[in-house]
């Protein structure tokens, strides 16, 4: 099936951005801006407010939709490969996931590299999700949602909390992850001319930045999740759009989730692009896939 002419409008809209962003010569403060702009793909969700916190020291925005279950939420991590994007770029997004599925979404601006390499990313992930048991959240009640690097942290939280013994969100949702940090899978170079947001090289400065420890194996399980132990996670939802260069990245995924006998569902997105969320609200296929998530997770959380 073709992708929609709005599909085909948010991809062109994808490539601007990723083209103002590669212009020579420009600081990182100045890409970061420029990625941060993504959020115009989205419309403004109706009915959804927004409130900055200090979850436990790390800088967050409350997604409040009006239909919003009292005793659910949401923990959202957004996409830019660690380096880039904000809680202001996945506010948008993030509300309509977090209208979808009536539940208040927690968006979190973690730190970023190449200031703050690994484990940061995910020291503020675990941060945020303490902060929100202390505020009354029962673990079972939350979330664990995000896209492209956000959609890793998504399982990688779970995955750390199982390792401490300690309870894990009630449901994942995983968009566009990257789960192969060796960036070996065909559909890296096969989706180069495809993927208007993503390309090897990207994903190769990302990972310098990200992982810089010399002595980091790139297919550690604790940082390529096609390698880890899925054994104990939550319910997951994982969705990638088959234009990515992370395609085969979410493929496998679900995959390894089948393997491990976990509750889970796998979508791919016809011609889809990666971090495709990003169009919500303007892209039908986008707002079809989110209105998935939703139920999904009003299933998962018992909302």
């Amino acid at each position: 099936m073709a992708a929609s002419p709005e599909a085909q409008q948010f991809a062109e809209f994808l490539a601007s951005v990723s083209a103002k962003s590669a212009t020579p010569g420009l600081d990182l403060a100045v890409i970061r801006d420029i990625v941060d702009s993504n959020h115009k793909a989205s419309t403004e969700p109706e009915g959804v407010t927004y409130a900055e916190v200090d979850a436990g020291g790390v800088p967050a925005l409350w997604a409040i939709p009006h239909n919003a279950h009292p005793d659910r939420a949401l923990l959202h991590f957004h996409f830019g490969g660690s380096v880039t994007a904000s809680m202001h770029s996945d506010r948008k997004a993030a509300g309509h996931i977090a209208k979808a599925a009536r539940a208040r979404s927690l968006v979190v601006d973690f730190r970023l590299a190449p200031e703050h390499p690994h484990p940061a990313q995910l020291d503020d992930a675990e941060t945020a999700y303490r902060w929100l048991i202390a505020q009354g959240y029962e673990p079972k009640n939350i979330g664990s949602t995000g896209h492209s690097i956000g959609g890793t942290l998504a399982v990688m939280l779970p995955l750390r909390l199982l390792a401490n013994g300690e309870p894990t969100p009630g449901a994942v949702v995983s968009v566009s992850p990257w789960t192969d940090l060796t960036i070996q899978y065909p559909s890296v170079d096969e989706n180069e001319d495809n993927d208007k947001m993503l390309s090897r090289t990207t994903l190769e400065l990302f990972r310098g930045a990200w992982l810089q420890d010399p002595a980091v194996d790139y297919a550690d399980p604790r940082i390529s999740l096609v390698n880890a132990d899925l054994t104990g996670l939550p319910p997951t939802l994982v969705y990638y759009g088959e234009h990515e260069t992370l395609a085969d990245d979410g493929a496998e995924l679900g995959r390894r989730l089948a393997d491990h006998k976990i509750t889970s569902e796998v979508h791919s997105i016809p011609e889809g692009q990666h971090s495709f969320v990003l169009g919500a609200g303007r892209v039908p296929e986008v707002d079809q896939a989110i209105q998935h998530m939703g139920q999904w997770l009003r299933n998962h959380l018992g909302t």
